[in-house]
Parts: structure tokens; sequence; C-alpha cells
């Protein structure tokens, strides 16, 4: 299990719509992707992981699926896909696609079919129930969705409610019906069939709801959570998608699992004939700079992040195995929360580091290599995701002004990690001949890849070096302990690795202001390899040094 080829890999996550546009529609698509094979991998990565790429009308940008074996004709179609998917191939690199099993699009012919009658055989696909109250018009339970107001949806027709904990074009499928499990692994076999690797599933721990749908605790958002995440057959079912497909292929499954803690996570992660999930994402580390979700801003606490990363590390590794991220399609840029866009690249490349040396399979996603920064938004109307206008709607419900609500939008919105990527400093970034369908941050002059191909020092420079490093030393990276040093510092976030003989010291300051750095009990910095860093004239004086803002050294012993 020690050698399980996912270990090494290093994954590029590519949300489509504004990777890079080949037809100039304004729309990144897979033309696009298939013309940057060669940049992607020139970054040594390993593995792309598209999010959905599947037909969709877009309610939730590409996670309501309406059609599960074909591709969004705005990307393109399934001859492209496998163009793109030989491509890699060809280059070294693995795929694996989004699965979405949660819920469907209510456009998906599984719902049309559904709301035709209660006894058609797809209404059991999905969550209907009869309302409450003499008229039957209050919802079947209190639930609130994460996305969209209530978790029901009323339809006069069947005089009948549909659940959807995320958007209310989202529907969630009944994972308890069998015939719905057999589509599932029909979904599987047809994509691993085709070549592709390996799939990263959607809120997977959200497949199996409690049952009786009881109420739930009232909350301003999600009220009901604690009765779909993580139920009581999600293992069941997973353990069943593996018996029956997945272990049949040499493929990689992660899981995405919001609100799972780590003691949960063992139980799918877990190496050994019960393990169904390859690793999952977790998403502590995420919240050092919030109070649970990204719209509560609290002033960024690295020590909180440190805990976070510690906690897992130390909790999952030997036992199973860690998935390693600092930005995705969810959250905004990394450098404009927990670094500084005034040391954008030697806060870019600190951040970078202090993930990426740790135990696990690093992720990227795209435009992260180039430290690409958050936009701003000057009213909700330039907002066109739908979590977005449900956190405005919110603010806005509990009397909270424009100014403070906006503040807040532009702190936490993901749509800041969808502006489209910045390849050149042309018009519209090079992105598109057309006119994007997405605003382009307006530092795209500043910040992007052409410029930073021709600088040695770049940050996408140093995400090749760090690559090359990782893979270089991929035993200590794979097989190293992880223990962090000097837990109670504000400004420092200090661990090594440790392998027999082996040993990497990973120095990561947090601080625009100078302070010292004395080396831990142990160390001796002068006999060690400083392998990674951010600056050069990298002094030492009695075993210590003063820092620069953001600076990172990684010594090698």
């Amino acid at each position: 299990m020690h050698n399980k080829w996912y270990k090494d890999v290093v994954v590029y996550q590519i949300w489509a719509r504004s990777f890079c546009d080949g037809n100039g529609d304004g729309i990144g698509d897979l033309y696009g992707v298939y013309d940057k094979l060669d940049y992607i991998k020139s970054l040594g990565v390993d593995m792309i992981w598209f999010s959905p790429i599947y037909p969709t009308p877009n309610c939730d940008y590409g996670y309501d699926i309406s059609d599960y074996r074909n591709i969004n004709p705005e990307f393109g179609d399934l001859e492209i896909f496998k163009k793109v998917l030989d491509g890699a191939h060809e280059r070294g690199m693995k795929v694996i696609m989004d699965l979405v099993v949660n819920h469907t699009s209510t456009e998906h012919e599984w719902f049309k079919q559904s709301k035709k009658s209660d006894d058609n055989p797809y209404h059991d696909y999905y969550f209907w129930r009869k309302g409450r109250g003499k008229n039957g018009k209050n919802p079947p339970n209190n639930w609130l969705s994460m996305f969209e107001g209530g978790a029901w949806e009323y339809n006069e027709d069947l005089a009948e409610y549909y659940l959807h904990v995320f958007a209310v074009g989202q529907p969630d499928l009944n994972m308890d019906n069998p015939k719905v499990r057999e589509e599932v692994k029909g979904i599987l076999k047809f994509w691993l069939d085709m070549g592709v690797d390996g799939f990263r599933e959607d809120v997977i721990t959200f497949i199996s709801k409690k049952e009786g749908l009881p109420n739930g605790f009232p909350l301003p958002v999600a009220t009901g959570y604690k009765n779909y995440v993580n139920g009581p057959h999600t293992y069941e079912y997973l353990k069943e998608f593996k018996d029956d497909v997945l272990s049949k292929y040499d493929c990689f499954v992660v899981g995405e699992s919001p609100m799972v803690n780590m003691q949960r996570a063992l139980q799918y992660t877990t190496e050994g004939d019960g393990q169904v999930l390859q690793m999952m994402f977790s998403f502590d580390h995420m919240c050092a700079d919030c109070f649970m979700i990204d719209y509560i801003p609290t002033p960024f606490s690295l020590r909180k992040m440190k805990k976070a990363f510690s906690n897992w590390q130390n909790t999952i590794n030997g036992t199973g195995w860690n998935s390693l991220y600092i930005e995705n399609h969810d959250h905004a840029r990394i450098i404009s929360r927990y670094g500084s866009e005034k040391y954008r690249t030697e806060s870019g490349k600190t951040l970078a580091a202090m993930y990426m040396l740790q135990q696990g399979t690093p992720y990227i996603y795209q435009g992260q290599e180039i430290g690409m920064t958050n936009t701003h938004f000057n009213s909700i109307d330039e907002c066109l995701d739908v979590a977005t206008h449900n956190a405005y709607n919110i603010f806005r419900k509990f009397r909270f002004s424009e100014k403070f609500t906006m503040d807040k939008i532009n702190k936490g919105t993901r749509e800041h990690a969808r502006t489209p990527v910045q390849w050149d400093d042309s018009e519209n970034a090079g992105f598109s001949s057309g006119t994007p369908w997405f605003k382009v941050n307006e530092n795209y002059k500043q910040i992007n890849v052409a410029d930073q191909e021709n600088d040695e020092n770049s940050l996408l420079n140093f995400y090749r070096k760090l690559i090359a490093f990782r893979k270089d030393n991929a035993v200590l990276m794979r097989e190293g302990s992880y223990n962090e040093l000097m837990k109670s510092s504000k400004k420092f976030y200090v661990y090594e690795r440790i392998l027999g003989d082996e040993k990497l010291l990973v120095v990561a300051n947090f601080s625009e202001k100078p302070c010292t750095f004395k080396a831990p009990d142990g160390y001796d910095l002068s006999k060690g390899e400083l392998v990674l860093y951010n600056y050069s004239d990298n002094k030492l004086e009695n075993n210590s040094y003063t820092t620069r803002p953001y600076e990172l050294r990684v010594y090698k012993f």
C-alpha cells in the first residue's frame, strides 16, 4: 500500500469555463485545454482533475448535471474530450473526473420523468414528499439549503415537494433506492472504460439521509445538515461502489467531505480491505480567516491554520493518506487570504512550500501557480454564482447595509477563483479572442503566465522547482514522518520531515515585519543544504537569521 501511485502524484485542477477558450466564444473549453497540455505538463504535475464538464443548465456552473455520459456543448464533445484524455496520457499525465451524485440537475431526464406522476418508475429516484399542514403547503421539514433558501421546492402538478440540499435546480438523489446506486455504477464504468483514471467525488458524504428526514436545529443556513452529513449508509454505499466497480480498475478516488472530522475520515480512508476512498478533502485549514464559512471573516490566525494541518497530518498519516490543497474552485484566492498581495511572489512561494512539503498528495488550482489574486465586485449584479447570491440575500434579509454586505461578499465569494486564467498581457489576458463570459482581473498585465515564464525567480518557476524537488525526494515525501515545531509561534510555521538519516526542515515566515528565527534544538543550519527559498543572500549568524517579509527557507540534512 505504501507504493500506491497516487501517493507520488501532483494534481492540477481545471475549472474549464475559465481556463482557456480555444474557439473564441468567450467560454473556456476542451479545445483550450488541449492547446495547453504542454504547459500543464511543464509544471511537472502528473494528473489533471476536471471540475464537471458534463451537460448542464449552469445553475451551479456544472455541479448540476443533466447528462452524466456526455460533454457540455459549451466545452466541446466526447471526441475532443477523448483527444484531451489521450493527449494527457501520451504526456504521462492521468485524468480524473468530478463525480456529482448527491444531486442532479432538474433538467436531467431522471428528474423530468420523476415529476410526471408519483407512480412513475423514476419518482423514487429523488426525495418527493407531501407537505405538512391542512393544505399540505408547508414543507415536509424545516431544512434549509446550502445555496438557496429552503431545502424543499413545491411542485403544483404533483402537490409534492422535492428535496434540494443545494440550489433549487439541484434535486437530491435518493441513494437508498438500489436502482439509483446501479445508475451510479454505470456512470463509473462508462468513464473508466473510456480510460479515465478516477474521480473526485463531490460532497460524497451527503449521499445518505437520516431515515424519516427529521427536523433540524434552526440555523440561518443549512438547517438539518446533521441529518445528511455522513448519514447512516454513506460508508455502505461507497463500499458497494468500490466492490462492484472501482476495485476492478487501477483507479483513484478522492472524496469531498464537508463537516467530516478526522476520526470519521479514517473510516473511509484507512488502508486495507475496508478502504473506500484513497483520501478525502478536509476543510479545517480553510477556516483560518473565517468563522465556519467564508462570508464571516476573522483576522487570519496562523496558529489556527497550523493546528488544522498538523491535526490531519498526525491523525491520518500512517493509517490513511492526506490530500493537500490551499486553493480550489470553491474559495477565494489564497494569497489574498493567507498571504499578502503586497508581497505576492514572496508569500506565494511560502504558501506553496508550506503545504506541498507535507505528507500527502498535493493539488494545485488553475492560476494558483502564477499567484492570481482576488478581484473586486462593485455590486451583486456583477456576481453570477448562486452561492454568492444566497449569501448576499441572507445578509440583506438580516438588514445589513449594502456596503457591509458587499464587503463580506468581496472577502468570501468563490467567484474570485473563477475569473479567467491570465495567460499574457494582451486583451482579455490571452484567455479568449472573444468577449469573456466573466470579468478578467484588472491586474492581468502584472500577473500572467507569459511574463513569469521569462523570469527564473517567478512564482511559476518556483512551483516547477518545488514539484521537481518532491519528485527527486519521492521516498522522503511519501514516507517521512511529520513533526511540527514552534507550535505557539504566531509568525512561523516550522515542521520537519524525517526518514532515517534524512531530514527536511521547513521554515515558513508569515510576518511582514523583521523577526529573528533561531534554529530548533538539534539543527545546525550551516550544515544543511538550503534547497528552497524565496530570497537571495541567505545569511546566517549564530545559527539564526533575521527574516524578510514572508521569508521561506527549506533546509535538507
